[in-house]
């Protein structure tokens, strides 16, 4: 008999501090960057955006590694591609932890939306906000304290 799953992950990473420190003129070649390092983890990826201080992923986790081996090696990668840029010197790496929501099939199309929609949501929403809705909305206990700390 042949295995099949299909996980959907909402991944999501923000700068230490939350600084807004990613310009918004290398954050297409930053989701190329991430888009070739999930590849290469033979996952798929199908929808990144994000703004000057946090990034949104939807994406496929392959069996063979764990979610958060793969946010670890995701964060590190991303973290190295921003330093080796000059023109991003504010950069001091990603805060500690993250946020990862499993999606159904049904509910891809809308979160591929959201995602896609990032620039133009945070127009009125800050992340922090963003942050605790989507925690709220899927059940997750928080302590608000620790939110957005590091």
């Amino acid at each position: 008999m042949s295995s099949y799953r299909q996980n959907f992950y909402h991944i999501i990473i923000g700068t230490k501090s939350s600084e807004r420190v990613i310009p918004d003129k290398y954050c297409l070649e930053l989701h190329k960057y991430i888009w070739g390092f999930t590849k290469n983890k033979n996952c798929k990826l199908y929808q990144i955006n994000g703004t000057e201080d946090h990034i949104h992923i939807l994406t496929d986790i392959h069996p063979s590694i764990s979610l958060a081996d793969f946010i670890k090696g995701l964060k590190r990668a991303a973290g190295d591609w921003l330093k080796e840029h000059p023109e991003v010197r504010n950069f001091k790496g990603w805060r500690s932890g993250y946020g990862s929501f499993t999606v159904s099939f049904k509910e891809k199309s809308a979160v591929i939306q959201y995602i896609k929609n990032q620039k133009a949501h945070h127009r009125k929403e800050s992340f922090y906000d963003e942050y605790k809705k989507l925690l709220d909305e899927h059940g997750v206990s928080f302590d608000e304290k620790y939110m957005l700390g590091d």
